[in-house]
């Protein structure tokens, strides 16, 4: 990253409450090299240029940090390019976390990704969560992020079944976050989630909001 966008990251994460090291924007920046490299071939992204994945993707998953625990076993369920599990694993090094893909391209960019950075405690898998569950933690896990994996109900019904009592399941949504909520009602409760917070907000550059939805399992 430019030392302008690292001020627009560093500026954004410090309003949500999360405090970024030079040399933790040293990593990101490391991070999203690589991955402008790679999207120039394989457009991993869908974005066609470096400062919208810095506004739309980095920042967008920097909102989450602020709201999890520093430690225990993450689980990203349809990682992309790594979105937003890298950066977050980057905020909280404590956690160990596992990306489960299943665009062969992509696995190999994520576990790239890792070797270049030198992050350790971070695994990469390729598949998808409602075919691999025997490569998942049987115990479950602390934390599940998703974004952009599907609809609301498909994705909590999806990752339910691997969070842990009181775990938190972390999910990006756009305006419409509240007819997904009624579309997910009966999930909900067949997994015992509970909404624990609808943190809105707006991008920026952006005049639509968005919203992260936190959910947490019940006993």
């Amino acid at each position: 990253m430019k030392e302008e966008e690292k001020d627009i990251v560093r500026t954004w994460a410090h309003d949500f409450g999360v405090a970024l090291s030079a040399f933790q924007l040293d990593l990101m920046s490391l991070y999203l090299k690589e991955l402008w490299a790679w999207n120039r071939k394989f457009n991993l992204t869908g974005l066609c240029s470096r400062k919208e994945i810095v506004k739309e993707l980095l920042i967008d998953s920097l909102i989450a940090a602020a709201f999890l625990p520093k430690e225990g076993r993450l689980l990203d369920v349809g990682s992309g390019a790594g979105f937003p599990a890298i950066p977050l694993k980057i905020c909280n090094p404590g956690l160990d976390a596992l990306l489960i893909e299943a665009n062969a391209k992509k696995v190999s960019f994520l576990k790239q990704a890792v070797r270049l950075t030198g992050l350790s405690g971070v695994n990469v898998i390729r598949g998808r969560v409602e075919k691999k569950g025997g490569l998942l933690n049987p115990e479950g896990y602390h934390i599940i992020t998703a974004r952009a994996l599907a609809s609301l109900p498909q994705t909590l019904a999806w990752c339910a079944p691997y969070l842990m009592p009181q775990g938190i399941l972390v999910n990006f949504q756009g305006t419409q976050f509240q007819k997904a909520l009624r579309e997910s009602s009966l999930v909900m409760k067949e997994h015992r989630l509970l909404l624990k917070a609808s943190i809105p907000y707006t991008l920026p550059g952006k005049d639509f909001q968005r919203n992260l939805l936190i959910f947490t399992k019940g006993f």
